[in-house]
């Protein structure tokens, strides 16, 4: 949520500094791009990943007697601390010990500046100097371990620029840093997909930062994969914080109706920002009762909270797990009401919160962990199969872009 940031270019260097992948070895080279398992062999996995976008872009928004182009050049340097190329290494090992057939990536930010700041005096040139790209950053931790994934669908979201202080003598000087928040769905190379789609939210969060007026946007993405005979709808999102509760459950009701006429199965993951305990807001219970969805951490473990939410804000530290608000929930093939459970099992897991799954220099690779899920279709669904009663081609998404 910024609008052009820099720091010189010394700094940026920190960016190329990466953990260097290992080749795999024993199952692990199973996973190779070209030695993937064949789509659909132990069910379908997905997993939800927030990739933490490094910082809390929250915390320039209140009055303060510190300038913006200052909080603006702290919270960049905090970002580049948290040093996404290695916590992307992290994840890619993730998805490397997973092999999902899919994956929701939520806070995907490009970070872009503009060394000279026209917007310190109210200018509109958009900055263009890619500094940070987190998608590119994983994609190329991916194919460093021999990993094959696509992007399948992309939704662009807050895109934001402001000044920041980068020096004070001999007189300040300022650039510009441009944030651009995306969520990304990749597939695995041998899922076919298509029919890629994403929107933006109508409902959102409207700020005031320094007297200038800043708008949060939020959306979802979703694409058609078939995987083992059967085509799913895969969604993911990322709803607003609990602090705006009412937004953040207008978001979820859109998503339930732009999802109403879709026939197929569908797999919906993401960071929703309301704990599943059912405090802070009405946000869960609602994608549950009314849109029919299935928890699918609950129907493996009832009796597991599988917090994900809570990692420490500078990425080290214990881990003070507090609630699960990363979810991957099902509808429609998977269960014959909300109430009947996941026909044909499931498997879930935590990822990212033991101790050995930080980098190597002790960072977490997210503040977030996420979630891995293997969903077992019944046979009964078939190629194309939908809802009884479904045509078996589903309908057009509400909304798209």
């Amino acid at each position: 949520m910024l609008r052009r940031l820099a720091l010189l270019l010394a700094p940026l260097a920190l960016i190329a500094c990466a953990d260097g992948p290992t080749a795999p070895s024993g199952d692990a080279a199973l996973l190779r791009a070209d030695r993937l398992p064949p789509a659909g062999a132990r069910g379908l996995t997905v997993m939800t990943r927030n990739l933490y976008l490094g910082g809390d872009i929250f915390a320039i928004v209140p009055p303060s007697p510190t300038l913006l182009p200052v909080r603006v050049a702290q919270l960049w340097q905090q970002i580049l601390a948290s040093n996404f190329p290695e916590r992307a290494g992290a994840i890619a090992d993730e998805i490397a010990e997973n092999a999902p057939h899919l994956v929701g990536l939520q806070e995907v930010p490009i970070y872009r500046i503009d060394p000279v700041s026209d917007a310190i005096v109210g200018g509109t040139r958009p900055a263009s100097v890619v500094a940070l790209d987190f998608l590119a950053e994983l994609q190329a931790a991916l194919a460093a371990r021999g990993l094959c994934y696509d992007v399948a669908s992309v939704a662009t979201l807050s895109d934001i620029e402001m000044p920041m202080l980068v020096a004070t003598t001999p007189a300040p000087r300022f650039s510009d840093i441009r944030y651009t928040d995306r969520d990304v769905i990749l597939a695995r190379c041998d899922v076919p997909t298509s029919d890629p789609h994403s929107g933006v939210y109508t409902a959102r969060l409207s700020l005031t930062v320094s007297g200038v007026p800043v708008t949060v946007l939020r959306g979802w993405t979703s694409v058609l994969a078939t995987v083992g005979g059967v085509t799913y709808r895969f969604v993911n999102t990322h709803l607003e914080v609990d602090a705006f509760a009412p937004i953040q459950l207008a978001q979820a009701r859109e998503l339930i109706a732009i999802l109403a006429g879709e026939t197929r199965p569908v797999v919906l993951v993401g960071d929703f920002n309301s704990p599943a305990d059912g405090s802070r807001t009405a946000t869960y219970g609602v994608l549950l009762a009314e849109g029919g969805f299935v928890d699918a951490w609950s129907e493996a473990h009832p009796n597991d909270p599988g917090l994900t939410s809570g990692l420490p804000a500078d990425l080290f530290g214990p881990p003070e797990l507090e609630t699960r608000i990363d979810l991957v929930l099902v509808r429609y093939g998977f269960h014959a009401s909300p109430s009947a459970g996941i026909v044909g099992g499931v498997h879930a897991d935590v990822i990212g919160e033991e101790l050995e799954d930080r980098t190597a220099s002790l960072r977490w690779p997210s503040d977030h962990a996420g979630v891995v899920v293997t969903l077992h279709a019944p046979k009964a669904i078939g190629k194309e199969t939908a809802v009884a009663g479904g045509n078996g081609k589903g309908k057009a998404l509400g909304r798209n872009k």
